[in-house]
């Protein structure tokens, strides 16, 4: 549309006229044509007046940034000067020496013929509210509305009723876009016997959420009397000034106090001189409001809903309209980035965003954040964590969402997620934590001529590997192996004995130069076959090998750990999902103190499925937790359910302790969420004991046959409970993701 803006309130002025830039811009972005005449100055109060008489001059006026008083004023419009300057593209509107009725009718037939036929007049929006006939009937604002509908045009007055005058851009902008839906919808429906149309928005926070009426005018009166005040004299304020104070009190409710001076008492019959000025009794208007029974203007209002007032150019409202005006469904645009290695991955992001956004929202792919139209926008990454933009996630923390938090060190790193523990059970005796995690000793080394020295800080271990020398085999404990910076199972190990942890380490120390490859070949195979070298990851974690494990006949007695995702979304809320995996090692399990060659076959050990033959589709290796066997011996018949529990009560405690005792390692934020891998082993009495935490775990391993009921269902529930309501749409259940840590810690948009 082709839409001529006016006001009463003049150019843009936090103090007198802070609402039309902001209407103006709106209308813009939606697609508008927009062309726009202005008083120069305040003209409230003055109706449907021209000045008959005075001349009329304009002035050009181009506005500058959004809320700020930083627009400039003009002799000549562009192009009249010859500076090349002047020639620039960009908006600029019109201000004359007049009343806002005579705005309508300059620019109705004098102006912006270049830009095609105006379609629709707007007035405002006011700078206060105008309703019932008290406001409405000397309102500047609806003078230039009537003004259009007598010049046969599509006519709105729109005023804004404000509580506080604290120009807050959020709120303003919201009424402002709530306030283009609201004049597009009433063009487009414009009934035959409608001249022009008065609405009223409460400008108040999610004011677009509120009802929208259709009302009548109220009819009231001045009761308390003059709307003039007897003044020591003629007032010299500027009209702005005045029409200000107004505002201060109006909104209120209450009168300006005036004394009537005098320099002496005038005789019977003689007229007195005295000066006056504009101070009407606005409690009037309330009374009136508050007695008033529901159905009109100031009613509505009143009730913070916004209302549309149809009227003929006679004043009188047009009969026939009532009840509540629906809106179609506010369709937010919502840019996505989903941009993932895994092919697997990628097709069921997208296919959870389809499946789960649906018609809530417009959702747009874009490539890259370059491809944003504006800074505003909402926009959702889910990227591998190097791609993420973390610089626009921090600097945008109420419209970009990401899908990995920045440090989470102190879940994902192996001796860091021990050090975690430990210290938080430390402080926490009694946490669950305590029966359900190995503590584990973490220590630095380059290479195994340092072993000696390594093993001085972590005495427990030594201690241990000393005392196996003494024990027979079926009374060592064992210990496992892990490079702390590691991920697949590389570089996992068993030992019990310092001797075999010495030749773990001599197996990797082999030198990765040309010409250590060429004096043997082998060997540099075998290191590069291992996994890890010692001079690149210093880190290690030994931790007390779980003996024996839970094995299930129907999986011929392979052990498996149980692999669980979980979502942590904000800060922070903790959910596990239901739909678990168990992976299975690729052979049947065998003590490690029964097994010949130095505990070489780890196949029997690991149940990572990235060290098996063909992967996840090595059969039976990877399968659906709750279809495992019911009936084990040693365990009750619902000992799948018992497991569960205890994995939501560790899995919250682990991330509690994350949050609350290594704040510097576990970072949150509100506009973050992250699905991890979280692995949790069962022995043979059924107690889980947490492994290890992943990030961006290898969610393909699921593979082909439950890719639909496990991670299909977990990124659209993700969707739901982690993506939606953060971009202000309906949650939907939570379905199988079990809330087991609400943490508030403080961190919000």
């Amino acid at each position: 549309m082709h839409i001529l803006v006016t006001n009463d309130d003049g150019p843009p002025s936090n103090q007198s006229s802070p609402y039309v830039h902001s209407l103006v811009h709106s209308l813009q972005s939606a697609g508008h044509t927009v062309s726009v005449i202005l008083p120069h100055q305040q003209r409230s109060w003055i109706g449907k007046a021209h000045m008959i008489g005075a001349p009329v001059k304009p002035i050009y006026f181009r506005p500058g940034t959004l809320h700020q008083e930083d627009g400039t004023v003009h002799h000549l419009p562009r192009g009249s000067s010859g500076d090349a300057e002047d020639d620039a593209d960009g908006d600029e509107w019109i201000l004359i020496d007049s009343t806002p009725a005579s705005c309508v009718q300059i620019g109705l037939f004098h102006y912006f013929e270049d830009r095609g036929p105006i379609d629709l007049v707007v007035s405002g929006p006011n700078y206060g509210r105008n309703t019932t006939a008290l406001f409405a009937l000397s309102s500047g604002t609806i003078g230039a509305a009537m003004e259009g509908a007598l010049c046969g045009k599509r006519s709105i007055a729109l005023s804004y009723a404000f509580s506080s005058r604290n120009h807050d851009p959020v709120i303003i902008a919201e009424a402002s876009r709530h306030s283009v839906r609201l004049i597009e919808h009433l063009y487009a429906n414009w009934a035959d016997d409608v001249d022009l149309y008065s609405v009223n928005v409460p400008l108040e926070p999610g004011v677009s959420q509120n009802k929208i009426l259709y009302t009548t005018m109220l009819h009231n009166t001045w009761k308390s009397g003059s709307c003039f005040q007897v003044a020591d004299r003629a007032s010299t304020d500027d009209p702005s000034l005045q029409e200000q104070k107004l505002r201060d009190e109006g909104e209120g409710g209450e009168n300006v106090d005036a004394t009537c001076t005098s320099d002496r008492p005038a005789r019977k019959g003689r007229i007195q001189h005295k000066n006056f000025k504009w101070a009407p009794n606005f409690h009037d208007v309330y009374r009136s409001v508050e007695e008033s029974a529901p159905g009109n203007d100031g009613w509505a209002v009143k009730e913070q809903m916004t209302s549309v007032t149809p009227l003929k150019a006679n004043f009188m409202h047009t009969p026939g309209f009532s009840g509540e005006i629906q809106l179609p469904a506010n369709r937010p645009t919502l840019y996505s980035i989903v941009d993932c290695d895994e092919s697997y991955v990628q097709a069921l992001v997208e296919q959870a965003l389809t499946r789960r956004l649906g018609d809530a929202v417009c959702t747009k792919r874009i490539s890259s954040l370059e491809d944003l139209p504006d800074a505003s926008s909402f926009v959702f990454q889910y990227r591998e964590y190097e791609r993420l933009d973390f610089e626009h996630v921090l600097s945008r923390p109420s419209t970009s969402l990401a899908n990995a938090y920045v440090i989470r060190k102190a879940l994902i790193r192996k001796h860091y997620l021990s050090n975690t523990v430990s210290n938080w059970v430390s402080k926490h005796p009694q946490s669950i934590l305590q029966r359900h995690f190995k503590p584990a000793f973490d220590f630095e080394l380059d290479y195994a001529e340092f072993l000696d020295e390594a093993l001085l800080e972590a005495y427990e271990l030594r201690d241990s590997l000393e005392k196996n020398e003494e024990r027979p085999d079926s009374d060592k404990e064992w210990w496992i192996l892990k490079p702390g910076m590691s991920d697949r199972g590389q570089g996992i190990r068993l030992f019990s004995t310092e001797d075999q942890l010495r030749e773990i380490f001599e197996e990797w120390d082999v030198d990765s130069d040309d010409e250590a490859e060429e004096d043997d070949p082998d060997s540099a195979e075998a290191a590069h076959d291992a996994g890890v070298v010692t001079s690149q990851l210093r880190h290690f974690l030994a931790q007390p090998y779980i003996d024996p494990p839970l094995l299930l006949p129907s999986s011929s007695n392979r052990k498996f750990h149980i692999r669980t995702y979980v979502l942590a979304t904000g800060a922070l809320k903790v959910y596990v999902f239901k739909e678990m995996l168990a992976l299975f090692a690729a052979k049947p399990y065998c003590p490690p103190h029964e097994e010949d060659d130095e505990v070489k076959d780890l196949a029997r050990h690991l149940t990572n499925t990235c060290f098996q033959e063909g992967g996840s589709s090595n059969e039976g290796s990877v399968r659906r937790f709750w279809d495992l066997d019911h009936d084990v011996p040693g365990l009750d018949a619902d000992w799948k359910e018992k497991v569960f529990e205890q994995i939501c009560a560790v899995t919250g405690e682990v991330f509690e302790a994350a949050a609350r005792g290594m704040m510097v390692h576990f970072q949150t934020l509100p506009n973050a969420f992250e699905l991890f891998g979280v692995d949790f082993l069962v022995d043979s009495a059924g107690c889980a004991w947490l492994l290890e935490l992943n990030a961006f775990p290898d969610f393909a391993q699921t593979g082909e046959h439950l890719k639909e009921v496990v991670v299909g269902r977990l990124f659209e529930e993700t969707i739901d409970v982690a993506v939606k309501p953060f971009f202000g749409l309906e949650a939907g259940g939570q379905g199988d993701l079990k809330l087991v840590a609400d943490l508030d810690l403080g961190r919000r948009a």
